[in-house]
């Protein structure tokens, strides 16, 4: 029996239609207040002091949670049983865990940083054989941008799973320099010399108080340790600026900075 224009059309084209259309309706819809809800939770998070990288975190993860809630609404619409769904979808996830479990792994590791916060947004850090300024941290990855502007995207169980050396933890670091002068140099002369340095330097903290103090005699050199503190902020600067006073001032003294020699000796054969 051949069914007519109409009864095709009321049967099954306007019902199915209306379905589509109300399925599209409630997924971008669902879409847009899943935005405005992660939007407004962030804000909230914002005005509550909460570190921005928790709060990039768990908007992802709040975005994610709401668009599947959105899905399954949208999916009603259509007349699918979400509860066969959700089993399938479990089943499915099952496997798909199994086949991902690197990318789990990742995101568990990106829960533990979240957790206890070894770092946080701007820090420079070293972490998973990577320095680098810590920009963002994501469900599966994190993202660190280099000194020379480069943006490296590492895998977060990479970063938890090595040791992560956080620069920017304390306010103030320590410069572990290490002088050398010749054995003919007055040693005295040479750690006033160097003293004096630290203490015309700006940068360098009066509190805790450099140290200027003899450290070995080395195989070609006389060696000092030069430890001064500066804020963190200042560390490179400060010790590009001290070894060019110092290398300048020695020169301007008289004290030499010796590097490594070897005596070689040539012996000719009398046979030969």
């Amino acid at each position: 029996m051949e069914l007519s224009l109409d009864t095709l059309m009321n049967s099954y084209v306007i019902p199915w239609g209306t379905k589509v259309m109300m399925a599209l309706l409630v997924f971008i819809i669902g879409r847009w207040l899943a935005r405005v809800l992660t939007k407004t939770l962030e804000k909230i998070m914002i005005k509550g002091a909460i570190d921005q990288m928790l709060v990039s975190f768990l908007g992802n993860i709040a975005y994610a949670a709401l668009l599947a809630v959105v899905v399954l609404a949208a999916l009603e619409q259509l007349g699918v049983n979400t509860t066969s769904a959700l089993a399938i979808l479990g089943a499915a996830g099952l496997a798909v865990g199994l086949a991902l479990k690197d990318s789990l792994t990742s995101f568990a590791a990106g829960v533990m940083l979240i957790i206890f916060r070894p770092f946080k947004l701007g820090d420079f850090v070293e972490a998973g054989g990577v320095s680098g300024v810590v920009e963002d941290i994501r469900i599966f990855h994190s993202v660190l941008r280099t000194g020379d502007n480069r943006e490296i995207t590492m895998p977060n169980a990479q970063i938890y799973s090595d040791t992560i050396i956080n620069y920017s933890a304390r306010e103030t670091r320590r410069i572990d320099l290490v002088i050398g002068i010749g054995y003919t140099d007055d040693i005295k002369k040479a750690r006033d010399l160097i003293m004096g340095i630290l203490e015309a330097e700006e940068t360098v903290l009066k509190e805790p108080a450099p140290t200027v103090m003899l450290l070995e005699l080395g195989e070609s050199s006389v060696d000092f340790a030069v430890r001064p503190w500066v804020k963190s902020s200042d560390y490179w600067t400060t010790r590009a600026d001290l070894l060019e006073a110092i290398k300048t001032t020695f020169d301007k003294e008289g004290i030499s900075i010796p590097y490594p020699q070897r005596d070689v000796h040539l012996f000719q054969d009398a046979a030969a």
